[in-house]
């Protein structure tokens, strides 16, 4: 899926997937409410057409499995409310910081954490 000028790793949906920054390859620091905002990906799971990384599956401190792509545990975001999106992609929420997984092409730049005031959308 592109997203900006970069090709993301999405679900089957178009969803963009996410890795936490406090995993491991072998466990997921996102756990209760975390994992609310953040749900992990159930695995295993199979790569479509140009996915390049190796797949893979860790078992959750519940005993679910979840879907892991080169060592890195996998989630969506609840933020992100159709294909295409990636607000999670460099925010710093639930005790770490979230990366969205760019395949190729430029980074989408990671949203600004600045607390200047004023502004809006």
């Amino acid at each position: 899926m592109k997203v900006g000028g970069a090709t993301l790793l999405t679900n089957a949906k178009g969803f963009t997937l996410y890795w936490f920054v406090p995993d491991t390859s072998t466990a997921s620091k996102c756990n209760g409410s975390c994992a609310h905002y953040w749900p992990p990906v159930h695995g295993p799971v199979t790569a479509g057409s140009g996915v390049t990384g190796t797949l893979g599956v860790i078992t959750r401190s519940d005993g679910t499995k979840q879907a892991t792509w080169n060592g890195h545990p996998l989630y969506t975001y609840i933020a992100d409310t159709a294909p295409g999106m990636a607000k999670g992609n460099g925010t710093n929420l639930s005790g770490g910081i979230w990366h969205d997984i760019v395949l190729s092409g430029a980074a989408a730049p990671a949203q600004s954490s600045s607390s200047s005031g004023g502004g809006g959308y």
